[in-house]
């Protein structure tokens, strides 16, 4: 029996695994907007024959190449081949847009279209699927939510002070689905803190203190929910650039909109070398109207199509953050 056939007997809920920091996972690791599938002959000792299904030391083969096989790709064992990076390691780098939104997906290594490599079981993001003998069979699952993922470099930090006694606290959100174990909290001095990279956009979410559900006591912003509770609500934002082309004999050029209530000081851009001027500012999730002021006069950005009144008479260029 094939590995493929095998596979159409897995579980159909899949086990939850515990996320651990990027770096620390096996089998692959999140950087930046991609998925990187990572390889290490050291990670391994056995090989399991694809159509025979015995097993052998991974001693025993040498590799020619190595290919990322899973339910993301039907299982193909030719499409997703891995670069080599040194004689011990192939990487294969993938969008996450490739996965979808949230997503949970099953793989394994294979090694010259033939041989697959088998995790170990006390590897921490693998799951038993057992084959229809009963056998055990490993497979790695990765299972993220690409709105929001553990990061040392995130974006949003969360802390939660006092508890000291707790277990375990959890912070939970409608940025990953309400999920209850993935974004575990480690403790710090007088608390519990985590990062999170998290897109853009408006939020709630809740803090899960040994089981038990609270909001996040030193947020002030929140919304009563179907509890009859309260969830905190979050807003995320990004870094965007700004760049407005030529006018290079101007002295000053300004960017002014919404987000700064129209100041028409606080916020001077830099002349650039190659024409442009430039400023980069983090702007909260939503629609923001903006001009630029260039020598006293406002304009619209003449690289932007996206216009709009705003109901005083005034037409503005128009940035969305998501």
């Amino acid at each position: 029996m094939t590995f493929h056939k095998v596979l159409h007997i897995i579980f159909a809920c899949f086990l939850s695994v515990t996320f651990m920091f990027a770096q620390e996972q096996k089998g692959y690791r999140i950087d930046g907007d991609d998925v990187v599938f990572t390889f290490k002959r050291s990670d391994y000792e056995l090989l399991s024959h694809d159509h025979a299904g015995y097993r052998i030391s991974f001693d025993d083969l040498s590799i020619d190449n190595v290919v990322v096989a899973g339910e993301f790709n039907n299982w193909s064992k030719f499409d997703w081949k891995m670069t080599k990076v040194d004689e011990d390691t192939y990487e294969l780098r993938k969008p996450l847009s490739k996965f979808g939104g949230e997503y949970s997906w099953q793989f394994k290594f294979l090694i010259n279209n033939e041989y697959w490599a088998e995790p170990s079981e006390r590897d921490p993001n693998i799951v038993n699927a057992k084959n229809i003998h009963g056998d055990d069979l490993y497979v790695y699952n990765l299972k993220m939510f690409a709105k929001a993922y553990p990061d040392d470099n995130g974006n949003v930090r969360f802390r939660l002070r006092g508890y000291k006694n707790a277990k375990e606290v959890i912070v939970s959100g409608s940025f990953n689905k309400w999920n209850e174990s993935a974004l575990k909290m480690y403790r710090i001095d007088n608390g519990w803190e985590i990062k999170v990279q998290i897109d853009a956009g408006d939020y709630e979410y809740r803090y899960i203190v040994d089981g038990h559900w609270m909001e996040d006591p030193t947020n002030p912003d929140k919304v009563r929910n179907e509890f009859n509770e309260f969830n905190s609500r979050l807003n995320v934002g990004k870094y965007v650039t700004f760049l407005l082309k030529g006018h290079q004999d101007a002295d000053q050029v300004i960017l002014s909109g919404s987000f700064n209530d129209w100041n028409e000081t606080d916020r001077a851009m830099t002349k650039t070398d190659n024409g442009y001027w430039n400023l980069r500012l983090p702007l909260p999730a939503g629609k923001h109207h903006y001009k630029f002021i260039v020598d006293g006069e406002w304009i619209l950005d003449p690289e932007n199509p996206i216009k709009e009144y705003d109901g005083k008479g005034h037409v503005n260029s128009v940035y969305m953050v998501r």
